[in-house]
């Protein structure tokens, strides 16, 4: 049987787009875990800075970790990516979790023109990360100000997701109610995305998100942004 640290040597490497060991990220997570003194809480300090410093918004679906950490904003996928780059970084093993979940909960936070495009279900994405001998899911989705914005018009209650905050023992996944179906999980980012061309999810080619993606995505900012001011009135 293969030794424990070398079953979870894969959740600790760096691929080309959960680029783990750049300097952004690298400098990045040593600054969230100094002082820590286990890695749990590296991990609640990397699932914090995530969930509050790159707000949710439909975003570069192929960016690298690092991309999506300086632009502060991204979508599932790309927060999740940022979130297992961070937690390799500070040496806890991280990977993703894939489910299929409805659809209605993007009701409001993204463009009525693309929601009204979108199938019932879709995929959708959270971290993992193994400490004390398991993993434990730790997603960090949604900001506070989102959060509560969400609440205050309406979009989902307190009964559907209680708490937006992880001690690091519990599992924490915010979209339980909404998901269909558990397809397991994935090493990172780049197996997730071509899960996600492969199932021929939405994924522009990629020639046609770099022409549309400054524009497409600056205008995707607007609803999410929306819901943050009212949970500040």
């Amino acid at each position: 049987m293969k030794p424990a640290t070398d079953t979870l040597q894969p959740y600790l490497a760096a691929t080309p787009l959960c680029d783990c060991d750049a300097p952004l990220v690298r400098d990045l997570a040593a600054e969230i875990a100094q002082g820590a003194d286990s890695p749990t809480e590296k991990a609640v300090r990397v699932f914090e800075y995530v969930r509050d410093h790159v707000r949710f918004s439909l975003a570069f679906t192929r960016s690298k970790a690092s991309q999506t950490l300086k632009r502060g904003y991204g979508e599932c996928g790309t927060k999740t990516n940022a979130q297992v780059a961070l937690l390799r970084a500070v040496g806890v093993p991280a990977r993703y979790r894939w489910v299929r979940a409805k659809t209605e909960v993007l009701h409001g936070l993204i463009l009525e023109s693309i929601y009204r495009q979108m199938p019932p279900t879709a995929s959708h994405f959270w971290a993992e990360c193994h400490l004390d001998g398991r993993w434990v899911s730790c997603e960090a989705l949604l900001d506070r100000p989102l959060y509560e914005g969400m609440l205050r018009a309406g979009l989902l209650t307190e009964e559907q997701i209680p708490t937006i905050d992880w001690d690091g023992r519990s599992d924490l996944v915010l979209l339980l109610p909404w998901i269909t179906e558990d397809l397991g999980h994935l090493p990172g980012y780049d197996e997730a995305l071509a899960a996600l061309i492969r199932n021929k999810e939405g994924i522009p080619p990629l020639w046609l998100e770099r022409l549309i993606a400054p524009w497409f995505y600056s205008l995707n900012l607007r609803p999410t942004e929306k819901l943050r001011r009212l949970a500040r009135e």
